[in-house]
């Protein structure tokens, strides 16, 4: 068990908050342990291609953070791992940590490759961090920048995992000269005392395509011209599938349409809360669109533009100077047509519907609670409010509802980049006045 003389706090979910938060305490001399149930740390900024309204480069930006809190002497991380139990004892807390196996030994992989390009399955499976969009091996990274840079072995996808033999034996294990591979690893769980805990889970993205939420008039997976904002996301990253090309079956589309609120202010599907972030992500995407494609048409259907935050007017101000296209309209349906996608809209200013053809849709997927939030509130003996996010105290967004435990980030609401680092340092902030004794924690 982790005890220490200097105060100690659990960081849940390490993405950008989560991060923030950690390294925020360990620069104050907290020794942090960060828990993240992924393969690496960055979350969802990790597989974005540029920020709004600056048009950064993400990894850019998020990748010296990544390092810092792998190398940061107070901070300890520990990836497929989640938070499954949380008491008080005294003034601390005892947390309950079950590590699910990597099958790869940290300590010994030196992250070659061998093994990846080795594996029977090398090329068939679908990269889940390019959103199925590109090819992977059953072991490796989700990207090139992940950290911890340790391969990871998938045991969903693995033959020696699924079946017990993988041909005459694992060609990944043989082509490991360091024997960092490790089958028989097991499920192990760690128990912490801490004296605080900040939540920074994050959010799923809305499923267009869900069994029951899902809205299949907008043929979203049965036609590969429409995706989500976060496929466009990694077409348009240098890293992604397709090197940053923008390509549909291998052609540049010169017709695309956003379109807004798709599982947001929306009570059939679950979500009657605007998502905050789907307005400025269509924007930069239409701009990014724009760049790269001279001549392109680039039209956002939008409910209601909402552009918040410093410098977001300006920026909607020049995807328009650039071109892109503003229309109030709610599409009823989207089909193919020979080889093109045809949005059914209804003109919401101006009355009347409308077809439009296009070479590409991209839908703009509202954020969800994260799976499993109302499973981990119990467990930190938080609440969660009607639209699934966890509870905070209004005049403290930090703050969750018992004491001692913080939430950070879109965990308690969507959330763009720049609110959610704001949000961690709160939380961290939050976090350190409670360890301390001092203010209101």
């Amino acid at each position: 068990m982790l005890s220490t003389s200097a105060p100690s706090a659990l960081v849940v979910g390490a993405g950008v908050a989560g991060i923030q938060a950690a390294l925020d305490l360990a620069d104050a001399g907290v020794k942090v342990v960060l828990v993240e149930r992924g393969d690496s740390i960055g979350g969802r900024m990790a597989q974005t291609d540029k920020t709004f309204p600056t048009l950064d480069c993400s990894s850019c930006t998020l990748t010296p953070r990544t390092v810092e809190a792998e190398s940061h002497p107070n901070v300890r991380l520990i990836t497929r791992a989640e938070l499954t139990g949380l008491t008080r004892a005294g003034s601390s807390f005892e947390a309950e940590i079950t590590i699910r196996p990597r099958y790869v030994d940290l300590e010994r992989c030196v992250s070659c490759g061998r093994c990846s390009e080795a594996c029977r399955l090398a090329g068939k499976v679908l990269s889940e961090f390019d959103l199925g969009m590109g090819n992977v091996s059953a072991i490796g990274v989700p990207f090139p920048q992940a950290v911890p840079s340790t391969y990871a072995v998938a045991p969903e996808h693995c033959l020696m995992l699924r079946f017990g033999k993988c041909g005459k034996g694992p060609k990944c294990a043989e082509a490991c000269d360091v024997d960092a591979i490790d089958f028989d690893e097991e499920e192990r769980v760690e128990r912490l005392e801490v004296g605080a805990v900040i939540l920074a889970t994050g959010y799923d993205l809305y499923d267009p395509a869900d069994s029951a939420i899902g809205r299949p008039e907008l043929d979203f997976r049965d036609n590969p011209r429409v995706i989500t904002n976060l496929q466009f996301e990694r077409l348009s990253s240098a890293s992604g599938p397709t090197q940053g090309k923008l390509l549909v079956g291998g052609v540049e589309p010169k017709r695309i349409v956003f379109i807004q609120c798709v599982g947001s202010r929306d009570r059939t599907t679950g979500a009657a809360y605007c998502s905050r972030v789907c307005c400025m992500v269509s924007l930069k995407q239409a701009v990014l669109a724009l760049e790269k494609l001279p001549g392109v048409e680039a039209t956002i259907l939008y409910m209601d533009i909402r552009a918040f935050g410093k410098g977001y007017e300006e920026f909607m101000e020049r995807a328009q100077r650039l071109g892109a296209k503003l229309r109030r309209g709610a599409p009823s349906e989207i089909f193919a047509m020979g080889d093109e996608v045809v949005v059914r809209v209804e003109d919401t200013l101006l009355g009347g519907t409308e077809e439009m053809a296009c070479d590409l849709v991209v839908l703009a997927a509202g954020l969800r609670p994260r799976s499993g939030s109302e499973g981990l509130a119990a467990i930190a003996n938080l609440t969660v409010e009607e639209d699934g996010f966890f509870a905070t105290h209004k005049r403290d967004p930090a703050g969750g509802l018992g004491e001692g435990v913080f939430v950070a980030g879109a965990c308690g609401g969507p959330m763009d980049i720049p609110d959610a680092v704001a949000s961690g340092s709160a939380a961290a902030g939050a976090a350190l006045e409670s360890l301390l004794g001092v203010g209101g924690g």
